[in-house]
């Protein structure tokens, strides 16, 4: 890892000899500009209004234009010469408690290392006081002869440094803010709350990737390689919130796998439904038929035994009559 900068850490009488080092490095595929028809290069040139001729970079100054059109020219030298406390310090403004820092002002990323085995004790010693403390380092540098606040803070086993905005670089939000007769309702805060603890669920940051550099490097191999450009669907943005409960109902069940969101959500209700409801007929049907073919076997089996008792009430009816003659013949042929 290239050393960026050399200098020390400055707070009272106390010194730590420090390298910094950028903390963090851009991906990105570099594109030049290029003539669409074949390809070629397109080069831009340093060309000068007032004589036409192209400038060398050595002789390329800097300058300022006033309301005017007067022009004062800054030379390097001129430059380099002005006075600089921070150039080879970081000085240490003061020391403040760590949520007084907006991220809002901060920019630049940096690791602070020793700068030799003998600056091990004095960083070690800010180090630990700034967590033990929960405090940060609000700080003065100097980088590319610039100077810059800056945060310092500790990071793992590090000292990181932050440069910072100065407060008149911070815009002025006044007036972008929602108005503030706007309220949301506890249920609305519920069910956000809800979506949020379902959207975090299992979340890692260290696994994301960025998803237009993977397509772009896609798009670039297959021009290289003569094939036809891969084409990738887009997330189209969410419609305009109507009902924003169904929305964050919605949400949250895509989120948690339990449905689809929005209109594919309702569909999805509807046929379930729709499908719940036939299945319920068909099962009332069924279940009426079943009861009516119970009834018709029990009526008819009521009738047959009905049926059957009359049939057989008159058999013993017809053999009691013929018993009855029977004994009447007997009787008669006895008396005469």
């Amino acid at each position: 890892m290239r050393t960026m900068w050399k200098g020390a850490i400055g707070f009272g009488l106390v010194s730590v000899p420090v390298r910094l080092y950028a903390a963090v490095q851009e991906h990105g595929l570099r594109l030049h500009q290029v003539h669409d028809e074949d390809g070629g290069r397109i080069h831009l040139k340093r060309v000068c209004d007032a004589c036409g001729k192209e400038i060398d970079y050595e002789h390329v100054a800097k300058g300022f234009e006033d309301d005017e059109g007067n022009t004062a020219v800054v030379t390097k030298n001129e430059l380099a010469g002005l006075p600089l406390p921070s150039k080879k310090l970081i000085d240490v403004l003061a020391f403040v408690d760590a949520d007084r820092i907006d991220a809002l002002r901060l920019s630049g990323a940096y690791y602070l290392a020793p700068e030799s085995a003998a600056a091990d004790k004095p960083y070690v010693l800010l180090r630990e006081t700034l967590k033990q403390t929960e405090r940060v380092a609000v700080t003065k540098i100097a980088l590319r002869t610039r100077e810059s606040l800056a945060l310092l803070r500790v990071h793992e086993d590090l000292l990181v440094l932050h440069t910072m905005y100065w407060p008149d670089e911070i815009r002025d939000s006044k007036g972008l803010a929602p108005s503030s007769s706007v309220t949301v309702r506890p249920q609305e805060l519920k069910m956000a709350t809800s979506l949020m603890d379902t959207l975090s669920e299992d979340f890692d940051l260290d696994t994301l990737e960025d998803e237009y550099e993977i397509a772009l490097g896609e798009l670039i191999s297959a021009h290289l390689d003569h094939r036809p450009a891969p084409r990738k669907k887009t997330t189209a943005a969410p419609d305009n919130v109507i009902d924003l409960m169904a929305a964050l109902q919605a949400s949250i069940d895509s989120a948690s796998g339990k449905g689809a969101p929005a209109k594919t959500a309702a569909k999805s209700t509807s046929s379930g439904r729709a499908k719940k409801t036939a299945e319920s007929t068909k099962s009332t049907s069924k279940k009426a038929a079943a009861k009516k073919t119970t009834a018709s076997r029990t009526t008819a089996k009521s009738g047959s035994s009905k049926t059957r008792a009359t049939k057989t009430s008159a058999t013993k009816t017809s053999a009691s009559a013929t018993t009855k003659k029977t004994a009447a013949k007997k009787t008669g042929r006895r008396a005469s």
